[in-house]
């Protein structure tokens, strides 16, 4: 009977251990958009996508609410702004734990939380060294209230490295790894919680589309493989590179055995006319493959830690239409705003390919030759258009002379053809340094010539 109590005491200790490191797969529920469904109808939809884990970027109360009693892991976020002062108080990382995470805990199965999203990549560097005395003061808390389940951690990108090729070569970069990253990878090994990294191999292959191999991002290589010359590992995707090169970066430090926890990966569904790879086709292959791998049983690991579980989130739930930046930035969602699929997927990874209907053929996997226009969006908000036509038009350049009266673009004497001219030549005079065909979501591309009589917008090139 001893033996048979031993026997079982392991089995559930083990059985414990392994719910806290599952290869579930789950997603990302942003909020930048003004066109999403409710939280309630929301967690419909994620369950709907066979999803057991969501994580959000704040602790929105509505969310919390709407994922009561769904048996879904929720993992909640810190906001960066917060973090200078919840580093200097322990009575304000009280605070925000007894607002933001005692009141839901009963009901909602928060796991993790994560002390800011991409710091180092998005905030001044007077709050980097903040992060971890930020972390430690939120830890204390969570234990202070007995909240013993939720691991603390923050995500982190990989331009945290200086060096990522060949993976053995992965090194933290040189002005964060003992200050910051040391402190971080101590904290994360001594509690047992995880090393949160967003992984996009979309972006090292669009940004040298000619050295990387399309199939071998998207993991649809068969023939292709890298082998490290130092490690000796053979690797057949790219994600798998990244994930490595941040293991090695990590073993350097004294810290080979953090776990890792995939907080974001994803491919485009849609972007920009000088945007390539940024389809459904892709989008959905790589999401496919990335859920096939991550969810697979035996776990698969990757070839510096094969047979590890790694845990993770698909980057995003849906389309968020307000989001700043590039095309592609607003087209990272598996559903559109109305609920429906961009592509059929499952994130259990227990839908085979054959219940998918057929992907549209990509048409953008080869950069894009020709002329392109910035144009005002149709049922732009004037006010707003007037405010970006001033903005565009206080650039200097005589980026707005045409438009003045008695010169070739002022008539049709509307706002919408005066801001599509402005933003036309904004763009292909400052695109180079910087500028973008955005303004706040208020201009979109064309391959179409707006010119008319004797107005000839200025186009970019490529």
């Amino acid at each position: 009977m001893g033996l048979l109590l031993s026997l079982y005491f392991l089995f559930f200790f083990l059985s414990v251990s392994s719910g806290e490191i599952s290869n579930f797969v789950g997603v990302n529920y942003g909020l930048l958009g003004n066109n999403l469904p409710s939280p309630k109808q929301s967690v419909k939809l994620v369950q709907s996508l066979g999803a057991k884990r969501v994580k959000i970027y704040d602790a929105n109360p509505d969310i919390l609410n709407a994922f009561k009693d769904t048996n879904i892991q929720v993992s909640v976020m810190v906001p960066n702004e917060l973090i200078i002062n919840i580093s200097n108080s322990q009575k304000l990382a009280d605070s925000w734990i007894e607002s933001n995470v005692v009141p839901f805990y009963s009901k909602t199965k928060i796991r993790h939380l994560l002390v800011g999203n991409e710091v180092i990549s998005s905030s001044p560097k007077e709050i980097w060294p903040r992060i971890v005395p930020a972390i430690r003061k939120i830890r204390s808390s969570l234990r202070t209230h007995n909240l013993n389940k939720i691991k603390v951690s923050t995500s982190m990108a990989m331009d945290m490295l200086e060096s990522s090729f060949p993976p053995s070569n992965g090194t933290f970069r040189s002005d964060i790894a003992d200050p910051i990253v040391k402190p971080l990878l101590q904290f994360l090994n001594r509690t047992k919680s995880f090393y949160f990294l967003d992984v996009y191999p979309y972006f090292p292959w669009v940004a040298d589309p000619k050295s990387i191999n399309l199939d071998y991002a998207l993991f649809e290589s068969r023939n292709i493989t890298y082998t490290d010359p130092v490690s000796s590992l053979t690797y057949t995707n790219l994600f798998d590179q990244m994930v490595d090169s941040v293991v090695f970066a990590m073993k350097i430090l004294g810290y080979p055995d953090v776990r890792i926890f995939i907080a974001e990966t994803g491919w485009p569904n849609a972007g920009d006319i000088d945007q390539i790879g940024a389809n459904i086709y892709n989008a959905a292959t790589y999401n496919r493959n990335v859920v096939k791998k991550l969810t697979a049983k035996p776990a698969i690991g990757t070839p510096a830690r094969p047979g590890w579980v790694v845990p993770s989130f698909i980057f995003a739930l849906y389309n968020e239409n307000q989001k700043p930046g590039p095309g592609t930035e607003r087209h990272f969602g598996l559903l559109y705003p109305n609920g429906s699929y961009v592509y059929g997927i499952d994130l259990s990874g227990k839908a085979p390919a054959s219940d998918f209907e057929p992907l549209p053929k990509p048409d953008n996997n080869e950069p894009y030759k020709g002329k392109i226009w910035c144009m005002a969006a149709g049922g732009a908000n004037a006010t707003a258009l007037s405010s970006a036509l001033s903005y565009a038009c206080s650039q200097g350049n005589k980026t707005c002379d045409p438009i003045q009266p008695g010169k070739p673009c002022f008539k049709p004497d509307s706002l919408f053809w005066h801001a599509s001219y402005a933003f036309s030549s904004y763009w292909s005079q400052f695109r180079k340094a910087g500028g973008s065909c955005y303004f706040n979501g208020l201009a979109t591309q064309t391959a179409k010539d707006p010119s008319f009589g004797h107005c000839k917008f200025p186009s970019v090139t490529l």
